[in-house]
């Protein structure tokens, strides 16, 4: 089953299928069942043609999802760069921007450890 251009899992629960949705967490899955007066526990594959159109309804009418939501996010970080405040500058230098301390950790945002050598001593 297909809802807003992404493959839904049809052995999994509604809820947990709901989550393979850019932008659709477990709490809005279980807010979007019950709009829809659908149990949280039957399957997506069980789920009649009304459920399924019922489901995209709301989550087109009411929800921004995969691709729109892709651009804003990217949209708000550019703004945040073009502007030159610290979580744009942070977001620039690809640093942590929530001040996590980057000493020791922090390898997700920095990537792999680039090795500087050392000064060699000057002999006598």
């Amino acid at each position: 089953m297909r809802i807003s251009g992404v493959d839904i899992p049809d052995k999994k629960r509604g809820e947990i299928s709901l989550t393979y949705i850019y932008g659709i967490g477990r709490s809005t899955a279980k807010n979007i069942l019950g709009q829809a007066n659908i149990s949280v526990d039957k399957k997506a594959g069980e789920w009649s043609d009304d459920e399924a159109n019922a489901i995209r309804a709301i989550i087109s009418n009411e929800f921004k999802v995969e691709g729109a939501l892709r651009s804003e996010v990217t949209l708000s970080i550019k703004r945040l760069m073009d502007i030159g405040c610290y979580r744009g500058l942070r977001h620039r230098k690809g640093l942590p921007l929530r001040g996590q301390k980057t000493k020791n950790n922090s390898r997700t945002r920095k990537g792999k450890r680039k090795t500087i050598a050392n000064k060699k001593k000057a002999t006598k």
